[in-house]
């Protein structure tokens, strides 16, 4: 039987040698290779999404971004979604999205998550959609790297703003707040301090729409580290406009004024003076309210819990008919009913949270995004739609066996190892898991399919998917988390090298 197992290194050197190979040959039979195409296998569950917005006259109709798979949309409240972005979009990697108040035709999309978490993919810009999605329109932007948000005028749907992170690798000028007045045809750069800062939010007041928030921090990935915040005094902060963006003040008012991280902002239309800010900074971690439209603050809750990796997420979201009501996300997903001075874990389908859009209409009807993916409640969280019907899963590397069906074995970030027919088995099953975790590698045995290796950040295991009887152990008997890098006997990454030996299948080599 031939041998079908392929790593990352290995597909690609075959890919190598298959291009260099056609390069030789004097002609090319394009025909025997017209039957090869790309089908989907799964798994049908959802995998991260940053970016969620509604159409506050359609209760029913919702859009998501994902960090890896474009643009969705559901007609049904989650309970099916289509994928609109597809063959539109160069990237798939999204950062923020907005439905026009005025239009609910028009849709704005920013790519690149803002979320600069160790694996990054770059964003292309902002596109358009003047159909409700069905087609999409490239209106620029395409150096700011990363988009954390944009806010549409609700009386003018030519009217916008983008909070541009920028590059999360480098120093770049294209970074910043942007606004169009034109729907995207031309862009100025209304907010810009030094090419370290990017921005992380802008939001606009529900009262009027010439008055915006917005927040600038320094956030960088390196090869070792995540680097989020600096000094105040090098401009990260909050900073507010009246003008409709031509010029903006720094706020201060008792706000941190020391080393200034990530912040995102929020105001319910129930009460536009009231200003949530919710701020790493240190000191000063945590949520902050003003109650004069950013002139004064007061830290009003420094619970460490709802600022937790804030580089990651940072959710703060006011109810737009209750000024009292907010939400906070983080590992876990948080409402206040008391403006923000204590909080209440609430549940929803996966942790790790990254956004939430409420009807302005109807505060039951909501959209909510997690690293398990996007999840729309109808009766103010108490209950939500499923993830599973997301084809939207970030999978770290791919394995296949000698079986027929064959199995395609890979790991999904934030879930479990996954293990997927390649043909319907007719036993119902979608998938399976295997050892290991979220940042794998999973290889099967190529002695016994029912032999499966497993990996998760320097711990190895062996597991029988029969009995689930699994073995596992750290390599150098040292977890990488709580470790000084320099006390660590053997240096793993979140996501290390595994492959069996083609030579002798019980060697395998796991790489630190």
């Amino acid at each position: 039987m031939t041998r079908r197992y392929s790593g990352v290194l290995r597909l690609g050197a075959l890919l190598v040698l298959v291009a260099c190979a056609a390069l030789a040959q004097t002609s090319y039979n394009s025909a025997l290779w017209s039957g090869m195409h790309y089908r989907l296998i799964g798994p049908f569950r959802g995998g991260r999404v940053t970016a969620v917005a509604g159409v506050p006259s359609q209760p029913l109709t919702y859009y998501f971004g994902s960090t890896g798979g474009g643009v969705w949309k559901t007609t049904d409240a989650g309970n099916s979604w289509v994928n609109v972005s597809d063959k539109y979009f160069k990237v798939g990697s999204m950062g923020a999205l907005a439905v026009a108040d005025s239009d609910a035709n028009v849709i704005y999309a920013g790519t690149g998550s803002a979320a600069i978490r160790s694996n990054v993919s770059i964003g292309h810009g902002m596109y358009k959609s003047t159909d409700a999605g069905k087609t999409w329109s490239f209106v620029g932007l395409d150096g700011t790297g990363q988009i954390a948000q944009i806010v549409v005028d609700p009386h003018d749907a030519n009217r916008v703003f983008v909070a541009a992170q920028g590059d999360p690798f480098a120093d770049s000028a294209q970074r910043g707040v942007y606004r169009t007045t034109d729907g995207g045809q031309t862009w100025q750069k209304v907010l810009y301090k030094t090419p370290a800062l990017g921005a992380a939010a802008v939001i606009m007041d529900p009262s009027n729409p010439q008055t915006l928030y917005a927040t600038l921090y320094y956030g960088r990935r390196k090869p070792w580290t995540i680097i989020s915040g600096a000094p105040a005094s090098e401009g990260s902060g909050i900073y507010k406009t009246t003008d409709g963006g031509n010029t903006w003040t720094k706020l201060s008012g008792g706000l941190p004024d020391q080393l200034f991280g990530r912040a995102n902002v929020s105001i319910s239309a129930a009460n536009p003076q009231r200003v949530y800010a919710l701020i790493e900074a240190k000191p000063g971690d945590g949520l902050w309210r003003s109650e004069d439209g950013g002139t004064s603050w007061t830290q009003i809750n420094h619970e460490a819990g709802i600022i937790t990796r804030p580089f990651y997420y940072d959710v703060v979201v006011a109810d737009p008919n209750n000024a009292d009501v907010v939400y906070v996300g983080d590992e876990t997903w948080f409402k206040s009913t008391d403006g923000g001075k204590t909080f209440r874990t609430e549940r929803v389908p996966h942790g790790d949270n990254h956004g939430l859009w409420i009807n302005p209409k109807d505060s039951n009807d909501m959209i909510q995004a997690n690293d398990g993916g996007a999840n729309v409640s109808l009766d103010g969280g108490r209950s939500w739609s499923t993830q599973m019907n997301q084809p939207t899963a970030e999978i770290y590397q791919v394995a296949v066996d000698n079986q027929y069906p064959y199995r395609v074995y890979g790991a999904q970030q934030d879930d479990e190892t996954v293990i997927v027919p390649s043909l319907p088995l007719g036993d119902g099953q979608a998938f399976r898991t295997g050892p290991g975790c979220e940042t794998g590698p999973i290889i099967p045995s190529q002695l016994d399919p029912n032999i499966v290796y497993g990996g998760c950040k320097g711990q190895f295991s062996r597991e029988d998917i029969r009995t689930h009887n699994e073995m596992a152990y750290w390599i150098g008997a040292q977890s990488l988390y709580g470790n000084a890098a320099d006390r660590l006997i053997d240096r793993f990454q979140r996501v290390s090298p595994m492959e069996v030996s083609p030579n002798d299948p019980h060697v395998v080599y796991y790489g630190s």
